[in-house]
């Protein structure tokens, strides 16, 4: 049989039918596969984790087939309870994949203690923002007769006077005793001032 006639044959197109199906097949097979293997539209929901612990937030997560990873343990914060899970990334409501990693940050049990800086001779203005630079707050503020205004004299917590260095929990509220500014200058008396007043004698 000559080319020609083989290739208008139908021999020749039952075997390019065959041919087509057969890639048919294994492109449907493969892209099926594929789809499979990558979870194509399967994407599952991060859960919020905040204020659970770490093993509420396992049962969650092992739920939707999500793994964690315990990142570091941050300052305590009040809002939320001590050992609990306070920030996730990626965030509640992001889309992932089945086995996704979710990075988590543990409440500490108790507030960390910190030194007190040195305020004493400072003023109001400069006290304050040094006091939240190392995570206390202002207490109550007082005053005392002294010639500097608004000028820190004492640092005191439940009545007892601190000293710079002391440790306190971080988030304590420091009292302040400030100069009122209303001491003036008394003009000092001269002792060497001699009085000339004449005194009269008994019987002149």
């Amino acid at each position: 049989m000559s080319l020609r006639n083989y290739l208008t044959s139908r021999v020749f197109f039952a075997q390019i039918l065959a041919a087509l199906t057969i890639v048919a097949i294994i492109s449907y097979l493969f892209f099926h596969w594929i789809t499979y293997t990558t979870r194509h539209g399967q994407e599952i929901t991060v859960p919020d984790l905040a204020k659970l612990s770490v093993e509420q937030a396992e049962e969650k997560l092992d739920a939707v087939d999500l793994n964690y990873i315990i990142l570091d343990t941050v300052d305590f914060r009040p809002e939320f309870p001590k050992l609990t899970i306070v920030e996730q990334e990626p965030k509640a409501g992001a889309k992932v994949k089945e086995g996704r990693k979710i990075y988590i940050k543990i409440n500490a049990a108790k507030y960390t203690m910190v030194a007190l800086p040195d305020l004493v001779e400072k003023t109001y203005r400069q006290a304050v923002p040094t006091l939240e630079a190392v995570g206390l707050q202002q207490g109550t503020i007082t005053y005392k007769p002294y010639l500097g205004k608004d000028m820190v004299l004492e640092m005191r917590m439940n009545g007892k006077k601190l000293k710079a260095g002391d440790k306190v929990l971080k988030s304590s509220k420091i009292d302040l005793v400030l100069g009122d500014g209303k001491v003036g200058f008394v003009e000092p008396i001269d002792s060497t001032a001699v009085d000339t007043t004449e005194i009269p004698l008994g019987n002149e």
